[in-house]
């Protein structure tokens, strides 16, 4: 399965680097920027993270609010957002849990060598829940601005 605009988005949306369980009933009235990346401290994921959170405050203005998705631990995320001062929380979807639902899971290659993996996408959920756009080739070194202007 995997959601399209116009789909309806899970309610819940994982666990957080705090053990805290994260819904979207927690972000009434704003617009949620759901990212998926592949793993913690990598350049892309480091890249695509510090542009959110470089934007971050401009995105909270235009009324949005960044959640990320990898499969990586609590222990993983909370040093990843030490480490590059993140403001925003990360979900820890161990079991693939959101990434199956959001069909991110997926065969990649790469040397000519199949495997399963994370692949990288922005999923913009409006007020209401509803998946409103799908941002399928990421620019980790502009993520922010990509969507702001939707470039």
């Amino acid at each position: 399965m995997e959601l399209k605009v116009g789909d309806k988005a899970p309610q819940l949306l994982g666990v957080n680097q705090d053990g805290k369980e994260i819904t979207l009933d927690q972000f009434k009235g704003k617009k949620v920027i759901l990212y998926f990346y592949p793993k913690d401290n990598t350049p892309g994921c480091s890249a695509e993270a510090c542009s959110l959170r470089d934007g971050y405050s401009e995105l909270q203005n235009a009324g949005y609010e960044v959640i990320g998705v990898s499969k990586d631990s609590q222990k993983s995320h909370r040093g990843f957002i030490e480490k590059k001062e993140l403001p925003f929380n990360l979900i820890s979807d161990e079991e693939l849990t959101l990434q199956n639902q959001f069909g991110v899971w997926q065969e990649k290659k790469m040397c000519g060598r199949a495997y399963m993996g994370t692949v990288r996408k922005t999923f913009i959920i409006d007020e209401n829940g509803i998946i409103e756009k799908i941002i399928d080739k990421v620019n980790t070194k502009d993520s922010a601005n990509q969507v702001l202007n939707g470039k």
